[in-house]
């Protein structure tokens, strides 16, 4: 079975730098999966937070730098394809890579790969900043995020 791979999700901005890019390895658990022993296909969503998680910590979008600048940054839009099943105890590595993206979003792309190589899932969310008191969307890039595009730009994450 050929499974087409999607370079990426997100139309590169010319002139923008690399995607940041985070990775956790681990192992299948047995809550996971299903009757059957492979990964429930709603558990991809927990997949790629703990990448995203790792990624934010790395570059200044972290949950206690959200909490500190007064901000949130729900998930408007998320897409998953799956292309092979993991399965109980298998070894797998889950990539998160921060796109670049102007005004004030997160882009962020997801690929989850077999212990030898394959891609079995690849993904994206969509994130957008608003008020955590309000509820109001932020129209304008916030501090916090213009702080990680410097140190980006700057090449910190390399």
């Amino acid at each position: 079975m050929s499974v087409s791979r999607k370079r990426s999700y997100f139309e590169k901005i010319p002139g923008s730098p690399e995607p940041i890019v985070a990775e956790v390895r681990r192992r299948v658990r047995f809550n996971e999966c299903d009757p059957m022993a492979v990964v429930w296909h709603g558990r991809y969503p927990l997949l790629f937070e703990e990448a995203s998680e790792l990624l934010g910590r790395r570059c200044g979008l972290s949950y206690p730098e959200f909490y500190e600048s007064g901000l949130r940054g729900p998930i408007v839009s998320m897409h998953i394809d799956y292309h092979r099943s993991l399965f109980l105890a298998e070894e797998f590595s889950v990539r998160a890579s921060l796109v670049w993206a102007e005004g004030a979003r997160i882009n962020t792309e997801f690929h989850v790969f077999k212990e030898d190589g394959t891609l079995a899932t690849s993904g994206y969310t969509i994130q957008l900043f608003t008020d955590h008191l309000s509820g109001e969307p932020c129209f304008s890039s916030p501090e916090m995020l213009e702080k990680c595009r410097s140190r980006w730009l700057a090449g910190e994450f390399v």
